[in-house]
């Protein structure tokens, strides 16, 4: 089990500490940092109600700043920022000064939307800025020299640096938050955002805070991590949590980067049981219902939303999945679009939007969308392996090998990634990093079952006959063992391969084995009509005529069949081959394919 911070021995005092940061956050208009604190609450036994934390005390500063910051706050309430900046004007307190300069943090954001939604696309927002970022970044760098940022204005300073692309100084500043107010999850979650690698999270000196923890899990996941993940997740759960909904999510959307996709589904049915009017991270859950084409569970899924908020960002991407699987991509592209305009920074939809435009032969606007979700997060490796494809559709291998290797370094373990990188690396000729790649693919779990059969068809290409085999053999064996029967067509090219192995090394029981199995696909044609050519060769091996007449007699039939071409994929080997090494003979006889 992964250690624990030893605050956890204490759930009070945690409890305590999570219902006054939640009070602290809500006068500031910290809505999403005070949620994310509401759900660990209700996830706690309750507080007698003599052990409730009284209210922080007022300071004169506070006491004088009163009456301005309640009215400020009403307008901040109801979205009036301009307003309530106005009204805080002159104010000493430092919750008036956290709540002035986010007012005017957001007047300039909400401007900037305003200017955007119906002039431009999604696809060039990133061009418009918020004109309020530059004197904010003056104002709190003056502040903050003086010593005089609370942990709430520290943690508004690194929005700030952050929207200015300056990450290096924003990451300094947001460890600072977090030292000065280890409670507020917003400042961790900012952190997470720009932390690129584990080196880089090792590197950083955060406080000894059981807040630390929940950051560290959600770091692991982020960072493609998911077994350390999982195991800080269950210490939590252990520790007192078991009733979080925030960490049943959590798990859920680690089961799902991992591809474990019968274990997120259960997840995310237990999470809409306990919440069934919740609207966040059901855009990961359509995903999950999208790879499965669940068609009538992803229609009601996006019915429900609607009825919930039909304007959220999650119900756009539902819909947008929805219609994609209905394969309505100028819809679901739609949608994609519009969840953009409510949120510019939602990461799952510009990755989406970029997967349609591929479906619509648009390869221009699909690599601007993957582009745009890397600036959004430089982690997420669907959309560099988007880029990788989409590359490759235009005949750039370069290009295509530079983003899969992007993804690769994301996820070393997903056989997808090796395999589009062996892919490339055989359009380019470099035939030893291609099957070391395609045997990677396959030594870490291959969920496609198609980097064996690719290596085995490489070796075949490059008349690496015992290496194909061998390699031929394993993916025949692997495919029976598991019961799986994928493509009738690349088994039974597989086992046609073999035959003919079999056959030019005088294995002719082995031979006639495979050649028998192959023409048990009727659904794979040539592979069938190369099996029969192989039988009927077999038949004949002991008869009166002799081997070399037998040989004319068969490329004869061939000859006879020359309009089906695609029939005999592969020449029968001459009679006088000897082969190096001999391979195993394939051992099915337990199997019916």
């Amino acid at each position: 089990m992964a250690a624990l911070s030893t605050e956890f021995g204490d759930l009070v005092q945690i409890k305590k500490q999570l219902i006054s940061i939640i009070s602290q956050c809500r006068e500031r208009g910290l809505v999403h940092s005070m949620k994310w604190a509401s759900e660990l609450v209700f996830a706690l036994d309750p507080l007698p109600v003599n052990e409730h934390p009284p209210p922080p005390e007022l300071t004169e500063d506070d006491a004088q700043d009163f009456d301005a910051l309640c009215l400020a706050k009403s307008y901040f309430d109801l979205k009036e920022y301009d307003r309530a900046a106005y009204f805080l004007r002159g104010c000493r307190s430092k919750k008036a000064y956290f709540l002035y300069m986010y007012s005017r943090y957001l007047s300039g954001e909400k401007k900037k939307d305003d200017e955007t939604v119906d002039s431009l696309g999604p696809l060039e927002k990133g061009q418009v800025r918020n004109e309020a970022l530059r004197e904010l970044r003056v104002e709190l760098s003056k502040k903050h020299s003086a010593g005089e940022l609370d942990g709430f204005a520290l943690y508004l300073y690194g929005v700030v640096l952050r929207k200015l692309d300056l990450l290096k100084e924003a990451v300094d500043i947001f460890v600072a938050a977090t030292h000065a107010l280890p409670l507020h999850w917003g400042a961790w979650l900012e952190l997470c955002n720009l932390v690129t690698n584990i080196e880089m999270l090792k590197s950083l000196s955060l406080p000894d805070c059981w807040v630390r923890d929940f950051f560290l899990a959600h770091m692991y996941t982020e960072l493609q991590m998911i077994t350390e993940a999982l195991q800080k997740y269950q210490s939590l759960i252990e520790a007192g949590f078991s009733k979080s909904t925030y960490i049943i999510s959590q798990i859920a959307v680690a089961y799902h980067n991992i591809r474990d996709i019968d274990q997120a589904l259960a997840l995310f049915n237990e999470l809409r049981e306990q919440d069934p009017f919740r609207i966040e991270n059901m855009d990961t859950f359509s995903n999950l219902l999208y790879v499965r084409s669940m068609k009538p569970e992803l229609s009601y899924l996006a019915h429900n939303l609607v009825e919930i908020d039909k304007y959220r960002v999650e119900t756009c991407c539902v819909i947008g999945n929805y219609y994609s699987l209905r394969s309505q991509h100028e819809k679901a592209a739609l949608y994609f679009q519009r969840a953009l305009k409510l949120n510019p920074r939602c990461l799952g939809a510009w990755t989406l939007m970029g997967h349609e435009y591929m479906e619509m032969k648009n390869t221009s606007a699909a690599i601007q969308a993957y582009r745009h979700a890397i600036e959004v997060n430089k982690r997420d490796y669907r959309a560099w392996y988007g880029l990788g494809q989409t590359y490759e559709i235009l005949k750039m291998p370069f290009y295509s090998l530079y983003y899969y290797r992007k993804a690769h370094h994301l996820r070393p373990n997903d056989s997808r990634m090796l395999v589009a990188l062996g892919e490339c690396y055989e359009k380019l000729n470099q035939h030893v990093e291609a099957k070391k790649c395609y045997w990677r693919a396959y030594s870490v779990g291959d969920v496609e079952r198609m980097a064996l059969l690719k290596l085995a068809k490489l070796h075949e290409q490059l008349h690496e006959s015992d290496d194909a085999a061998q390699y031929y053999i394993i993916y025949i064996q692997d495919i029976f063992s598991c019961g799986e029967q994928l493509e009738h067509a690349e088994v039974s090219t597989a086992l046609r391969y073999l035959g003919q192995y079999y056959f030019k090394n005088r294995m002719y029981d082995e031979a006639s084995f495979c050649a028998q199995r192959c023409c048990d696909y009727n659904d794979a044609l040539p592979s069938k009509d190369g099996g029969r050519l192989l039988m009927k060769f077999i038949r004949h091996k002991d008869s009166r005529f002799g081997f070399r007449d037998l040989y004319s007699l068969l490329l004869h039939f061939v000859q006879q069949r020359h309009t089906h071409q695609e029939s005999v994929p592969m020449s029968l080997p001459g009679p006088v081959a000897t082969p190096i090494r001999r391979v195993s003979p394939l051992d099915l006889s337990s199997v019916t394919p």
